[in-house]
């Protein structure tokens, strides 16, 4: 059980996303947020507030009459129930609510406990309600998803739970739920803020985090195959730049290797007697880049990922609505910290550096395909008869299309605001469709790993390396085979790319 105070870490939201782990609201949190509400429901008599007792966006220039305030906050849930195209995994509903419910337990927003417990309840039951991944211009935050997961904790629309879809009151009742109920306001304050994108955002560092790790493991392996000089992970090398990112990319490397029998030595080139006075070398004097380079490759990557993080947890530490009710100062402040340019560039950033990593191991598994580059293995790694199969020339392609696709996405949404909302909203962040597609160049990512760790496999048996190999990447190659069998007669290989993508995105490979 985790007690939920004021602040999440990545590894408490990691635990709860992907181990199950119950949450219950500490006592501090929940006196707090009952303060909060309370001191709402006394300062806001008699005064204009925005979403109170007025209208939402352009039309808060209208005054709601008393008898209406209780409907007002029904109706921005259900006029912002309007999402189109598929529904977002439940994977990716979870964390949009724990995000949220890192912005209540800041006990900024006047909330009723009774709404806040109650989110803790879907997220511990697994109630997930219907989001539909279109409708965020990420300004005044994700409205309408978070419309939908609003309108399922009144009682309507629809949840997934159990793994089919139903209506949200038979759940509710199922599980003896009573749906919230509006008291000053609930419908605004659960709409209104970032939740979407930064729970979304959350998924994508953790899941790149995990394929970065696995892309070090793996460019360690592909230099075992060719029998790489190993100077090009020195750690006096790389002391020599002051990248964070590149120095330990490369110590995570040498760590990687370090009971390897495959790498060449950078001496005994210098001490060859048969090379001192010879013109032309046989072997390659250096690797190509997409060998060679990987520190300076995935360093960015690393870095970037963790630039990511901080501001991602930041954001879901923090109060994302408005306005922002402050019992403390003892007033209430109007401003738009429901915007979410801060996630949105993290993301356009995140997914920017993924596609480099799925370059790298598109590049890599060309190196091992390409006979006449690698100059050790067979063409496409095909060990049955030439001609007749084919080895992984398809798979090659595969590769090469998703990798494209992901370059084609990593053009930013950061900068592609559109005015919307007669122009009150005139500059947006666009932060859950960035999200999104950092999402799908995440996943993109792991199909072009998944092949590539094919072809490894395929060339450590070629070579009759696995005794000389590492003993992480002995491991792997293992974990692989056990997934893909050896190739040498043809067969379709969909479902074996499908299963090493599983592989490469759990944590407890």
């Amino acid at each position: 059980m985790r007690v939920v105070d004021k602040q999440f870490s990545i590894e408490s939201l990691e635990d709860i996303l992907f181990k199950g782990e119950k949450i219950v609201l500490s006592q501090s949190a929940q006196t707090a947020i009952t303060e909060c509400f309370q001191f709402l429901q006394s300062f806001s008599s008699g005064k204009i507030i925005y979403g109170i007792n007025t209208g939402f966006g352009p039309m808060a220039q209208y005054r709601i009459d008393d008898e209406s305030l209780i409907q007002l906050q029904y109706n921005i849930i259900r006029s912002h129930a309007t999402g189109a195209g598929n529904a977002l995994p439940d994977l990716y509903v979870r964390a949009a609510m724990l995000a949220r419910l890192g912005t209540f337990v800041q006990a900024r927003s006047g909330v009723h406990i009774e709404l806040v417990e109650l989110l803790a309840e879907f997220i511990n039951r697994g109630i997930y309600p219907y989001v539909p991944e279109h409708g965020s211009v990420g300004a005044s935050g994700d409205l309408v998803q978070l419309a939908h997961i609003a309108l399922a904790m009144t009682g309507e629309g629809k949840v997934h739970y159990w793994g089919q879809w139903r209506p949200a009151c038979e759940v509710l009742q199922e599980n003896n739920l009573k749906p919230f109920r509006i008291r000053i306001r609930e419908g605004l304050s659960v709409t209104n803020g970032t939740s979407v994108m930064a729970g979304t955002g959350l998924v994508n560092i953790i899941y790149a985090k995990r394929l970065l790790e696995s892309a070090v493991l793996i460019s360690a392996w592909i230099n075992e195959i060719t029998a790489a000089y190993d100077d090009f992970m020195s750690a006096e090398l790389h002391e020599t730049k002051h990248h964070a990112g590149q120095r330990r990319v490369a110590e995570q490397m040498r760590g990687i290797i370090k009971d390897s029998r495959c790498l060449s030595k950078r001496e005994t080139l210098w001490c060859g007697e048969t090379r001192a006075g010879a013109k032309v070398f046989e072997e390659k004097i250096q690797g190509y880049y997409s060998l060679r380079c990987v520190p300076q490759i995935l360093g960015p990557v690393a870095d970037a990922a963790g630039n990511a993080e901080k501001v991602v947890i930041d954001e879901i530490n923090s109060v994302c609505d408005n306005p922002v009710v402050d019992p403390v100062s003892r007033n209430i402040y109007h401003g738009g910290n429901f915007h979410g340019d801060y996630v949105s560039f993290e993301m356009d950033k995140l997914k920017i550096a993924v596609t480099k990593l799925s370059m790298l191991m598109e590049r890599q598994l060309n190196y091992l395909c390409h006979d006449k580059i690698n100059g050790i293995l067979p063409p496409f790694l095909n060990l049955g008869v030439p001609g007749l199969n084919y080895g992984l020339q398809a798979a090659q392609f595969t590769a090469t299309s998703t990798t494209a696709e992901n370059q084609v996405l990593s053009n930013p949404v950061y900068v592609h605001s559109i005015p919307n909302n007669n122009d009150n909203q005139d500059i947006v962040s666009m932060g859950t469709n960035s999200a999104l597609l950092a999402k799908t160049v995440i996943d993109n990512a792991f199909q072009v790993t998944a092949v590539h760790c094919m072809a490894l496999a395929q060339a450590t048996d070629c070579l009759r390396k696995e005794d000389k190999l590492s003993s992480p990447t002995r491991r792997m190659y293992r974990d692989i085979r056990e997934i893909f069998p050896l190739l040498v007669e043809d067969r379709p290989l969909y479902s074996e790319i499908a299963n090493i993508k599983n592989y490469l995105m759990d944590s407890e490979r």
